[in-house]
């Protein structure tokens, strides 16, 4: 009796693991054509919406950010072209164009590798901390923060800031914007149809709280990238 009962588990065990050696087996089979076809990529046509520095973005490469070494993307926005290269997979989510055409002449070749510069790599967006603001005399919550970022909207101007809104929509403070990268200033382009975005930002020096009381106005910063997460 408890030879045949170990027999028994010995196959269900079997059954087991012959199972989730199908499943394993499936699930290979459903994602290979997918991994398939965004390696085939190496092509995109369509019509220049944003582009800056090295920067471009077409809507039928959604989700891609193409970058051009050497170039002036600002040079083609509203242009319609074919460009061609390849994806990065360790840079995602980098198109690095190899040749650009429009009206069937070539206007690029690339002849420069691809640098990080002010590219901001996924991977460290992911471990940039949201600050929590929630006063103009509440210092605690920036000082000495270093990088951070904040969900905000821009005001441009003279000297541009970053407004911060609390939950019932109301204005809660300002963030003085002293620089702003390219490919930050590049992704803003990009968003242009949302009115509210997260800034990455580096903190740099308070504002004194007398000032901080008159302007709402609670730090300067660098804005290093943008985006909607």
């Amino acid at each position: 009796m408890r030879f045949t009962k170990k027999i028994g588990i010995v196959l269900l065990g079997l059954a087991v693991l012959a199972g989730l050696a199908v499943t394993v087996a499936c699930q290979k089979k459903a994602e290979t054509p997918a991994a398939e076809a965004v390696q085939a990529v190496t092509e995109f046509e369509g019509v220049v919406r944003a582009g800056l520095g090295r920067y471009m973005y077409l809507s039928t490469a959604q989700g891609f950010d193409i970058v051009l070494p050497g170039f002036d993307a600002a040079s083609v926005v509203g242009k319609t072209i074919k460009v061609k290269g390849n994806l990065l997979p360790d840079h995602p989510p980098v198109f690095l164009a190899d040749s650009v055409e429009s009206g069937g002449q070539a206007i690029y070749t690339r002849n420069q590798d691809f640098a990080a510069e002010d590219f901001v790599e996924m991977k460290v967006r992911e471990t940039v901390p949201a600050l929590a603001i929630t006063g103009l005399n509440k210092p605690e919550e920036w000082e000495g923060k270093g990088q951070g970022k904040v969900y905000g909207q821009l005001q441009k101007g003279d000297i541009s800031s970053i407004v911060l809104s609390d939950d019932k929509g109301k204005e809660l403070a300002k963030i003085t914007v002293d620089n702003v990268t390219t490919y930050a200033d590049y992704y803003i382009q990009k968003l242009r149809l949302f009115n509210k975005f997260w800034f990455y930002v580096t903190v740099k020096d308070s504002v004194d709280k007398k000032d901080r009381t008159k302007t709402k106005t609670i730090f300067h910063a660098d804005v290093t990238g943008v985006g909607l997460y």
